[in-house]
């Protein structure tokens, strides 16, 4: 992997590593990620047209959104550093039929390799995971065509999410690892934005994603305590409402 920048966390690496064996059962310890995902995907498709459209995953995992766009005809490259989760998101395209270009890399390198090459760059629940994500966010916008477009999902930083995604997830119902977040890595709406604009970006809409783990379902909208999404486009651009 030719990297630029190292920003990974070993300990993280591993952590998606462990897991990946499982990450294509809807009742392992993706459940999450699976329930979320046709929010997600929907949230996505409400902005943008896929079918032929050019996308990099940036921490694509065992590729549930990357083969989600596919799906959908977009040419999809997901790229991660955690290679036992990519081996998984490879051998899992034999039982799906899809077509998705996975590639080993960071957002930093793959930025430098590949500037301005996609209209469409996706970041979900990744930011918090690594150890610079300011880093992230900025090599997202060098990804992206002077008319692209970034959507990017995370955890706010207060005690609302605390308390849901650490004590109620890992602790309470047990629905992900233990471990699996840290609660310091969390990102405020307020940052995430001036990340952005440091990177000539700006934040076109910020909504929450509500899931229920009861009812297995998650939704868009409302308030942004705890998961948000962040739709954002290059500062220039003018893009037409929808």
């Amino acid at each position: 992997m030719n990297s630029v920048k190292t920003n990974v966390d070993p300990a993280e690496q591993d952590k998606f590593d462990s897991i990946a064996a499982s990450w294509w059962d809807p009742d392992g310890e993706s459940r999450p990620l699976h329930d979320l995902n046709p929010a997600r995907l929907a949230y996505i498709q409400e902005r943008v047209e896929l079918s032929g459209a050019m996308v990099t995953d940036v921490g694509c995992g065992g590729g549930i959104l990357s083969e989600s766009m596919a799906s959908q005809g977009a040419s999809v490259t997901g790229i991660d550093v955690a290679e036992k989760a990519l081996a998984v998101a490879k051998l899992h395209l034999h039982e799906s039929g899809c077509v998705v270009d996975y590639q080993r890399a960071t957002a930093e390198s793959w930025a430098e390799e590949h500037p301005a090459s996609v209209g469409i760059v996706t970041c979900m629940e990744m930011l918090e995971h690594v150890p610079d994500p300011a880093s992230v966010v900025a090599a997202c916008a060098k990804m992206l065509t002077d008319d692209g477009q970034l959507f990017l999902s995370t955890l706010n930083r207060n005690a609302a999410s605390f308390a849901i995604a650490i004590l109620g997830g890992e602790y309470i119902t047990s629905i992900i690892p233990k471990g699996t977040h840290q609660y310091d890595r969390f990102i405020k709406p307020s940052e995430l934005c001036a990340w952005l604009r440091a990177s000539g970006m700006r934040a076109r809409e910020i909504t929450g994603i509500h899931y229920s783990p009861l009812e297995r379902t998650a939704r868009t909208g409302g308030h942004v305590k705890v998961n948000y999404l962040v739709h954002a486009v290059k500062a220039t651009a003018c893009v037409p409402s929808t």
